[in-house]
């Protein structure tokens, strides 16, 4: 959302609110959408198999923000204001960048890709460039920074780059279609720079919902002639445009929880940093809903050791929050894992005809009418026939087979006990593993580096 003039800070708007939570809480606020991009194009479960069973293009050019980091001391910064290796950061290589609070709990990741030396390229949800930017700005640091919002709240205009994701078993063939062969062996998430209709475009080693595949990044002036020759190609494939709604559920399979809150709002060490952002920013405008309640924000805090993050963490330098996260690892408490809802509630609950369900609201977790943890997303995976959510629970309930039940409704927030008996709906469940896709858990996942 665009800031008006003289919008207050972020710190302003939770002083006025009385709390983080009682800015932040809006129950019934509609899930957030990929902007431009059509809500779905040959419908959610069609889409859905695409990038399972075939092949699937997802435009990603709209929706995430990008800021660039170049100068002498771009490296310097990057590392001071995170968890990842450094040393180990190959030019063309892209990593999970992990930054975190004092407190050692994560602010957002983001995908942060090195084009240089000293030149970098963080994308994803802005918090985590926020927080880069405001140290690259009061630590001394020769370095410049530029940044191209998600056309959500960019002031009209184009993106600056097209950024194509193309996903699913047949992905390398539509690739070596579109490029006249195969692009060069390329190992996960490292890029090379080609062409395509003898324009230039990096072609970044990824995939989501464990599919093999490549992210295509370049110019977006050159949007139009990359994307149709990508259609052209996949034309005798099968290929099938992603569209926003069903894009989001790739995470829900892939075990990537995209938006935790960020542990910025309560430390006294942050006030300043919290009087640097706009009350209209993602921090102050990313909403908290569902039936998990609590007036601590603390409580929606997260750890990169609980998100799976520990192959991206290195402690071989100084960071902030590098003491907290290092004592953490042993003290990690939740688990990352892939709720199966019981399909006869579901039908009960939501009626036969699911469509395209998805819910990121915070939605508790009960065992023998305990509270053991949240749901992050929940999403009708139309190819399994099967609602999942993706999901935080205590390691006693982590086990797969272990039975829970959802507390599906909104809680009204303020005033009411976060485990008042409200008759919301109990959705039985059924513990499995994160990620859910067996590709994406197994060899996949083993392709990844630090």
């Amino acid at each position: 959302m665009t800031a008006p003039a003289n919008a207050p800070t972020l710190q302003e708007a939770i002083d006025r609110a009385g709390s983080p939570v009682r800015l932040l809480w809006q129950p019934g606020t509609a899930p957030w959408t990929v902007p431009v991009v059509e809500p779905e194009y040959d419908g959610w479960a069609l889409e859905q198999e695409a990038w399972r069973s075939a092949v699937a293009i997802s435009d990603l050019s709209f929706h995430m923000s990008d800021t660039v980091y170049e100068g002498p001391d771009a490296t310097r910064l990057l590392s001071e204001v995170s968890a990842n290796n450094y040393e180990s950061f190959a030019i063309g290589q892209a990593k999970q960048f992990v930054p975190v609070a004092h407190d050692g709990n994560i602010i957002v990741d983001g995908i942060l890709l090195r084009e240089a030396e000293q030149r970098y390229v963080l994308t994803g949800v802005p918090a985590s460039q926020s927080w880069v930017n405001f140290h690259a700005d009061r630590g001394g640091y020769d370095v410049t920074h530029t940044t191209d919002p998600d056309s959500s709240v960019r002031r009209g205009g184009d993106p600056k780059v097209f950024r194509f994701q193309i996903q699913g078993p047949a992905a390398l063939e539509l690739v070596a279609s579109a490029f006249g062969g195969p692009l060069p062996e390329t190992k996960f998430f490292h890029s090379l720079v080609t062409e395509l209709d003898g324009r230039p475009v990096r072609a970044l080693r990824h995939g989501m919902a464990g599919q093999a595949g490549y992210e295509f990044i370049g110019d977006f002036a050159d949007y139009d002639a990359i994307k149709g020759a990508l259609m052209r190609a996949g034309e005798p494939l099968g290929l099938r445009h992603v569209g926003g709604l069903a894009y989001f559920t790739n995470g829900v399979e892939s075990g990537w929880i995209p938006t935790p809150t960020p542990a910025i709002y309560t430390d006294p060490r942050l006030e300043d940093y919290r009087r640097s952002l706009s009350a209209f920013s993602y921090e102050g405008k990313k909403p908290l809903t569902g039936s998990y309640y609590s007036e601590r924000i603390e409580d929606y805090y997260i750890s990169p050791w609980e998100l799976g993050y520990g192959r991206s963490i290195s402690f071989n330098h100084d960071f902030i929050g590098r003491d907290a996260l290092e004592a953490a690892r042993d003290e990690v408490r939740r688990t990352k894992v892939t709720l199966e809802f019981d399909e006869d509630d579901v039908r009960r609950v939501f009626g036969a005809d699911l469509g395209h369900l998805y819910d990121y609201g915070r939605f508790r977790i009960e065992r023998d009418g305990e509270l053991v943890g949240m749901t992050f997303w929940t999403a009708n995976i139309a190819p399994v026939g099967r609602v999942l959510a993706l999901s935080l629970v205590d390691t006693v309930a982590a086990t797969p087979g272990t039975q829970v039940e959802v507390v599906w409704g909104e809680h009204p927030g303020h005033g009411t006990a976060p485990d008042a008996d409200l008759g919301f709906e109990r959705i039985r469940a059924t513990v499995q593993l994160s990620p859910y896709n067996e590709y994406a858990r197994t060899a996949y996942r083993s392709n990844a580096t630090v």
